[in-house]
């Protein structure tokens, strides 16, 4: 294998960084494209209720992060993270374009909500493909990222920022295009176009794979030769995929048992972390990776919030927003990545000035200052509400500052987050403990898909005033903001303990 010192590098980063960044930014176009229509698509022609739509939501989104951690163990052991992160493409393939699948809009005939059952099913069977699909993925191109630089490496964190801006740049644009085009001329065409940007994404990888210095690799290919049955160790393993497949479909239609199999399933990879954490590693480990573990379960309250965005402050905008002619309510969800390009840079440069300086502030305190601010992000729509007409609607402005809060709040966790768990995780563990990470986010969005059920507005659709409905959401708002600004000043406060713990 080639050495780090060995790597050639474009602009003082590894070659093969740019390489995963072209990836994940059209994995994220994909993914981020079909994201901005589901809610609409969900209330707007499945017809069902706000409270059901933000739960299939949660539960698909809650999804998306659990798997992660199956798939990252399935490559820590069997596959290598290159192979993981091929087999997901090809799954998200197939999952993005089924989403074209759209069918006739449901009707509703004396009261009762009727929707064709068949293209109802292919519906939940493309996103099945697309959750299996992620947790190969998602997870396992992260940890290549890490891969590339040395444990005490400079570039760490700057080197993250960028990739960042890569998930973003693809977020940005696909947000804009497929909710563009889903909302004024069909669902088909926003989802076909996340589709089309799926293929690209696997074409990038593949077509760039030589540039990762041979990171990524199986950890033993001779096992995933050896058969059974007839079936090499690495067919059963995709077959097996195939079948896990079917078993998301039926969970993603059952919410509330996903809601008790996900607990259960957390509390699980939880205990056994801590026990790794407790009987398995050094005193400088353990104090690491509890530290790491208890930031995770923080930050569940800043992504259960962030996650509104593709769920309830949708919906808020496209009842309660002054949008003008040209906007979809989907459209909107492109502030945050823009707001991350246009901000990720000074960030990165920030933290690379402090940082060579001492004065860089802790993984804790960035957390809590992440959750301050999403809670800032909420008052910001409260105040906004407060000036709106009798028709409920609320000036753009106060939407824009609220997803301006929500951005610097996530670019203080996210990216940061990403490079602790790559940095300070024992290494026999990485890929699974990159996967209890988004393990948390899973548990986040599941929670977040509850707390859009609280907004839920009756008779969404026909009859319920913008100023009814604005005074549903304002009533949640000011509760949202307030939780995230008490625990976000809470971490601040305990943070210097938690950054020795860390070091």
């Amino acid at each position: 294998m080639t050495t780090i010192s060995d790597q050639s590098t474009w602009l003082g980063h590894p070659v093969g960084l740019f390489v995963l960044f072209a990836t994940e930014m059209w994995e994220r176009f994909s993914y981020y494209g079909m994201r901005a229509l589901l809610i609409l698509y969900l209330t707007k022609h499945w017809l069902y209720s706000d409270g059901d739509a933000g739960m299939i939501y949660g539960t698909y989104a809650a999804l998306v992060y659990a798997v992660p951690v199956l798939g990252g163990m399935i490559a820590d052991r069997f596959l290598g993270l290159r192979k993981a992160i091929v087999f997901g493409a090809a799954l998200l393939v197939v999952g993005h374009l089924g989403m074209a699948f759209e069918g006739p809009p449901a009707t509703v005939i004396d009261g009762v909500v009727t929707r064709s059952q068949g293209h109802e099913q292919i519906f939940y069977l493309a996103l099945s493909f697309i959750v299996v699909g992620v947790g190969f993925l998602k997870a396992n191109i992260s940890t290549i990222v890490g891969a590339l630089y040395g444990e005490n490496d400079p570039r760490r964190d700057g080197g993250f920022t960028i990739f960042y801006m890569g998930i973003n740049l693809g977020a940005f644009v696909a947000t804009l295009l497929c909710a563009y085009l889903g909302e004024t001329y069909g669902w088909r065409y926003g989802f076909g176009l996340a589709g089309i940007g799926m293929v690209a994404g696997l074409a990038t990888f593949l077509l760039g794979a030589r540039y990762l210095q041979g990171v990524g690799m199986p950890p033993e290919p001779e096992r995933l030769i050896q058969k059974r049955l007839g079936l090499a160790l690495e067919s059963r393993i995709y077959i097996a995929s195939i079948l896990f497949v079917l078993l998301i479909w039926s969970a993603i239609q059952n919410t509330q048992e996903m809601g008790v199999l996900l607990t259960a399933f957390t509390a699980v990879v939880t205990s056994y972390m801590i026990w790794f954490s407790l009987t398995q590693c050094t005193k400088q480990e353990r104090d690491r990776m509890l530290t790491m573990l208890f930031l995770m379960f923080v930050s569940v309250v800043f992504w259960a919030l962030f996650e509104q965005a593709g769920s309830s402050l949708t919906l808020f905008t496209d009842r309660n927003v002054d949008r003008g002619a040209f906007f979809t309510a989907g459209m909107f969800q492109s502030l945050n990545p823009f707001f991350i390009i246009v901000f990720a840079p000074l960030f990165a440069v920030i933290w690379l000035y402090l940082g060579r300086r001492s004065k860089e502030p802790s993984v804790a305190f960035k957390f809590g200052l992440a959750i301050l601010q999403v809670g800032l992000g909420f008052f910001a729509l409260v105040i906004g509400a407060g000036f709106a007409g009798p028709d409920g609607q609320v000036a753009v402005i106060w939407l824009v500052l609220m997803y301006l809060l929500h951005t610097t709040g996530e670019l203080c966790l996210s990216p940061v987050g990403l490079s602790m768990v790559t940095k300070l995780s024992v290494q026999r563990v990485a890929a699974m403990m990159m996967g209890v990470w988004f393990l948390s986010s899973a548990f986040a969005a599941y929670v977040g898909g509850w707390i859009a059920g609280l907004m839920a507005i009756e008779g969404a659709a026909t009859e319920s005033s913008g100023a009814e409905s604005l005074a549903v959401y304002v009533s949640v708002f000011e509760k949202l903001g307030l939780l995230a600004v008490i625990i976000g000043a809470a971490l601040l406060m305990i943070s210097p303990w938690l950054a020795r713990r860390m070091r």
